[in-house]
């Protein structure tokens, strides 16, 4: 089989697999985010969130997809050398993500304090 058809492979499982566990969850909702009657603040700050956690969860995927390529690697380095460059690509994002949350948080945070007091 060809590196591409195993990563296809090792996707589609990855996403059955997400598919199957997510609806079956009883707490999973869909977030109501009321964009045609909220204002513009609260606008941009649901489509940041929403992109963060989207990109939260394609580096879940990537750790995940990095983990199974280990434990099936056999003890071959050189799978084990692409599994561990995966591993360390997803907990980078996943860093980098919940830095980019943190300082949207502040900068919210910030501005909405500016604008009460200018009130």
């Amino acid at each position: 089989m060809s590196k591409l058809t195993k990563n296809v492979i090792s996707f589609a499982f990855i996403a059955m697999v997400f598919a199957v566990a997510i609806p079956a969850s009883a707490q999973f909702t869909v977030p109501q985010t009321n964009l045609a009657t909220a204002d513009l603040q609260a606008t941009a700050i649901n489509i940041i969130n929403l992109i963060l956690s989207l990109l939260g969860l394609i580096a879940l995927i990537m750790i995940l997809m990095g983990g199974f390529k280990w434990m099936t690697s056999g003890g071959n380095e050189e799978k084990v050398g692409e599994a561990k460059k995966l591993l360390g690509a997803g907990v980078v994002g996943i860093v980098i993500i919940l830095a980019a949350y943190a300082i949207t948080q502040f900068v919210v945070v910030q501005m909405q304090e500016a604008m009460s007091q200018s009130v």
